[in-house]
């Protein structure tokens, strides 16, 4: 069978066509992705996200079907995300599909976001049954599978840590391009004085705006134009470098931490990190370094799948077709809240 899906979530829109070969790996005949940028200092606004993704989306079907070279005739069915997400990148992605659906007579398929990350992650890397850091913009879970249902053990209990990353770049006005994350990874590497910052835990669930107060503050110092307002207690001046490191290493340890606790938990000793954070070098080599001391393993992908793609919206979907399940397009809506829990995997024992 083979699955086209579609993917735009937030500022990434996305397309794929997949084929699932019984006994086989899935084989992944496209993978195509187009980002909207804001200028440096500014987030993406829903409006223009959607507005972005509308003049995208023939494109970028059109080009999926080229490079693939898959007929419509060979499509079996159209998977997009409902959600969860932003509302209007997703209205305008779900009204795409459903055109696409009754223009060519394919069945359609809603898609969770966060399941999509999930089996795709499973499907590149080979991790049998792992605790899952799911970790993005929007997003911040540790899941495990028990009982066809992918439970959440800790999430965030306010902002995603991506949302936190993301808006520290704005505040230091980083470029956003190809993505606030990175540019503050590569700032952070460069960073070499740990300056403290909270450091938030509830149980199995983090904190992540008043980590991202303090270091506003911090930030707001530097640049105030008086570099000695801000030192390390050896009386060095603190610097952008500095800051970025000191957060990715402070948010960082605490997913480190709920994940070690859900590993003891469920016995597993493999991590999966799915998401756009999980492209962050930072994230794998620390999470490594725990696993390694409990005899367990790290299983991450590279940014063709950790970033939002419409490749694991595709394989998501073509999951639950397999099995029967079809979306109306009477029912073809999305939604901004779509927990990771309320979705029935029957394609899992």
């Amino acid at each position: 069978m083979i699955a086209l899906g579609l993917e735009g979530s937030a500022n990434k829109l996305g397309t794929g066509l997949i084929r699932h070969t019984p006994g086989k790996p899935a084989e992944i005949l496209s993978n195509i992705r187009h980002t909207f940028v804001s200028p440096p200092g500014e987030g993406f606004l829903p409006k223009d996200t959607a507005r972005h993704h509308r003049s995208w989306v023939v494109a970028l079907v059109k080009r999926s079907l080229k490079e693939s070279g898959v007929k419509v005739k060979d499509i079996d069915c159209i998977c997009y995300t409902k959600g969860p997400g932003m509302g209007a990148p997703l209205q305008s992605v779900a009204i795409a599909a459903r055109t696409l659906s009754l223009l060519w007579g394919k069945p359609l398929v809603g898609v969770n976001h966060c399941v999509g990350h999930i089996e795709m992650g499973r499907e590149i890397t080979g991790a049998n049954n792992p605790v899952v850091l799911y970790v993005s913009g929007g997003n911040t879970q540790v899941i495990a599978y028990a009982e066809q249902r992918y439970r959440i053990f800790g999430e965030a209990l306010d902002i995603a840590v991506g949302n936190c990353l993301d808006r520290f770049a704005r505040t230091l006005n980083i470029s956003n391009d190809p993505a606030p994350g990175y540019n503050i990874e590569q700032m952070a590497k460069k960073g070499k004085n740990l300056v403290g910052l909270p450091y938030v835990v509830k149980g199995m669930d983090c904190s992540f705006s008043g980590i991202l107060a303090v270091a506003d503050l911090m930030a707001a110092q530097l640049l105030s134009g008086k570099p000695k307002s801000l030192l390390t207690p050896e009386g060095e001046p603190v610097t952008r470098e500095d800051l970025c490191f000191s957060l990715q290493e402070t948010v960082f340890a605490m997913l480190v931490e709920i994940t070690e606790r859900a590993m003891a938990h469920v016995g597993s000793e493999q991590v999966l990190i799915v998401g756009g954070v999980g492209c962050n070098e930072r994230l794998q080599e620390m999470m490594g370094l725990m696993a390694k001391d409990r005899g367990g393993s790290v299983y991450a992908t590279d940014e063709r799948f950790c970033i939002d793609n419409g490749i694991m919206i595709a394989h998501a979907g073509l999951l639950a077709y397999e099995t029967g399940f079809v979306t109306p397009v009477e029912e073809s809506t999305c939604t901004q809240r779509f927990r990771t829990d309320e979705v029935l995997v029957k394609w899992r024992d």
